[in-house]
């Protein structure tokens, strides 16, 4: 059984959504919610913060869509993205206002290092719900850093993952409901089993 305790490798990663009845029948409830636009995005990722949540507490990940709050979770993460990325938004605001192209990097870079810093503060939210988990940037900055290169090794293997996601788009795309939430699931496992070793 793969749990958060199994190594972090690409194996462990691409299995773990889909390693029981349980887990593979929430990946299907999550495609369906993705029919429901924004809604279904929000539901996912809510779904996404409880499983990693009942992992980290040594309980099973799944079921978990008829945890309450699920929804709440997800807006309250959503947010922690939208606050992550406002530097970079604004910069980037200013660059096109003044139309200085040096700025535009400056932006780049920003959004790449709030993006790199989204799931250290994700999985510290998931260990209790806590709100000031996602407050604190500084926290999160400083638990992205202590978490190298495991840190990087994770992202090597969710990029790959990420790709592989896009099979889903052969055919009509349908499948894609269900590779996008299996990417998901796969990379929270990556993230919360690094970051649970710097508990």
């Amino acid at each position: 059984r793969i749990s958060l305790d199994s190594p972090l490798s690409f194996r462990n990663a691409l299995l773990y959504p889909i390693q029981t009845p349980a887990s593979r029948r929430e990946i299907v409830v999550g495609g369906l919610w993705l029919l429901v636009p924004g809604v279904g995005w929000l539901m996912n990722m809510g779904h996404r913060i409880v499983t990693t949540h009942n992992a980290l507490h040594d309980k099973d990940p799944w079921p978990a869509w008829a945890t309450p709050g699920i929804l709440r979770h997800g807006v309250v993460t959503f947010l922690g993205m939208v606050l992550y990325h406002a530097p970079a938004t604004l910069v980037a605001v200013v660059a096109r206002a003044l139309g200085v192209e040096a700025l535009w990097f400056v932006a780049a870079a920003l959004w790449l290092l709030a993006t790199c810093m989204v799931p250290g503060y994700m999985t510290r939210y998931c260990v209790a719900y806590d709100i000031r988990e996602i407050l604190d940037i500084r926290e999160s900055f400083r638990s992205m850093v202590e978490a190298m290169p495991a840190y990087w090794h994770a992202w090597a293997i969710v990029v790959v993952l990420l790709l592989a996601s896009f099979l889903g788009l052969v055919g009509l795309g349908v499948a894609f409901l269900l590779t996008s939430v299996w990417f998901w699931q796969s990379a929270a496992f990556c993230f919360a089993n690094v970051m649970v070793r710097q508990r």
